[in-house]
């Protein structure tokens, strides 16, 4: 019998090829879609299982409906292709809507609504990015799947350092302030300004 899991990876498969050649279009729900977006069967702990078996992480992206930062992240972050390229190798990503009604199954087995959901996990500020270390495989909560979260719009530079942060475990050995420091120094020692990048 093919579990949900299995489905969600076959018809991944199947269909990635396709999709890879689509743009980021406006979905019904009024969120961007990006054609590498996940689509699973919104059981967190399983996508997370799923995406530690193929090596890569979680991306958990909680959006809404006419924010204007979650359009600068597709239109700005995402339209840089060091951006969308180092997370399409790294990360498999979960779109969730503030606002939604989909049920989601938590990290702890409870099944409740998109909404519901932002309000458990916090999630105050869209666009949202909540980042999961393959490591954390197994986590029966946020507080311990979630490795870095990054509540609201970071400009191309920051958000990039954020993703190279968590798939690298950077986190083992320093505070993100410290990581994005030592960046800083290495970018002005080859001449290169961060805040242009």
């Amino acid at each position: 019998m093919l579990t949900r899991r299995q489905f969600t990876l076959s018809s991944a498969a199947a269909f990635g090829s396709a999709s890879t050649a689509l743009a980021a279009m406006l979905g019904d729900d009024g969120l961007h879609k990006q054609p590498w977006f996940s689509d699973t069967f919104l059981e967190l702990g399983d996508d997370l299982a799923a995406a530690a078996d193929n090596g890569r992480h979680l991306m958990i992206l909680y959006e809404q409906n006419g924010c204007p930062y979650c359009r600068e992240l597709h239109e700005v972050n995402f339209a840089r292709s060091e951006i969308s390229d180092y997370i399409k190798t790294h990360f498999d990503v979960i779109q969730l809507d503030m606002f939604g009604a989909r049920e989601v199954v938590d990290f702890d087995g409870e099944a409740l609504e998109e909404r519901d959901l932002a309000a458990k996990w916090g999630v105050n500020f869209t666009p949202t990015t909540i980042l999961a270390h393959n490591m954390n495989r197994g986590a029966q909560s946020i507080g311990k799947a979630q490795t870095f979260r990054m509540p609201g719009y970071l400009k191309p530079f920051h958000y990039l350092s954020s993703l190279e942060y968590v798939a690298e475990a950077k986190f083992e050995g320093q505070t993100f302030q410290r990581y994005l420091q030592d960046k800083f120094v290495e970018l002005e020692e080859r001449g290169i300004d961060p805040d242009v990048w």
